[in-house]
């Protein structure tokens, strides 16, 4: 399956797909599970199933097809209480998009802030939503720079798409385009 139609076909974008294919070496994919979509995850967040809503969880997982090396990406959301305090693992480079996005070699962090009338209470919910290899640890092959622009734009798409799924304000902050230029310090 091609990478835009990964995920329910609205979380990956052009950029996204291509950048899929620099992490995992491969541009086509296995099918996604029915509930891997954005549209499902939003609904868990907002509580739009019946609960209060929960805390975290999948969003996705991306695998490459039977038969070449395998790779899993795991794409996740988290719903948390404020904004980020304090200094990041060294291994991140902070890129100026949401509240804060993070990329490193081995994954990527986007936090945004999202008011709506999906999400219940007068506050912003903060809405995490990251994107790390699954499976045993092992050493990124490839240009750091290029697989921390390409973590970036995967994470940048999906919260996108999930800010846009939820309905909040402005996008939650964050532009049409991943900006992958480092933040100034």
């Amino acid at each position: 399956m091609a990478g835009t139609r990964l995920c329910g076909g609205s979380a990956v974008t052009a950029d996204a797909a291509e950048a899929l294919e620099v992490i995992t070496g491969a541009s086509r994919f296995e099918a996604s599970a029915e509930k891997s979509t954005i549209a499902h995850a939003a609904q868990e967040l907002s509580g739009g199933s019946g609960g209060a809503g929960t805390v975290d969880g999948d969003v996705c997982r991306i695998y490459t097809p039977v038969g070449t090396p395998e790779v899993e990406l795991r794409i996740t959301w988290l719903r948390s209480d404020g904004i980020p305090a304090g200094d990041p693992d060294p291994k991140f480079t902070v890129l100026p998009m949401g509240e804060r996005a993070l990329t490193a070699t081995d994954g990527a962090v986007i936090r945004f802030a999202c008011r709506s009338g999906k999400l219940t209470g007068s506050a912003p919910a903060h809405v995490d939503i990251g994107v790390e290899r699954g499976g045993m640890p092992t050493e990124p092959e490839g240009d750091p720079d290029e697989l921390k622009d390409a973590y970036a734009t995967v994470a940048h798409s999906f919260s996108l798409a999930m800010a846009k799924e939820l309905g909040c304000e402005n996008d939650g902050g964050l532009e049409p385009r991943p900006s992958l230029d480092p933040a100034p310090r």
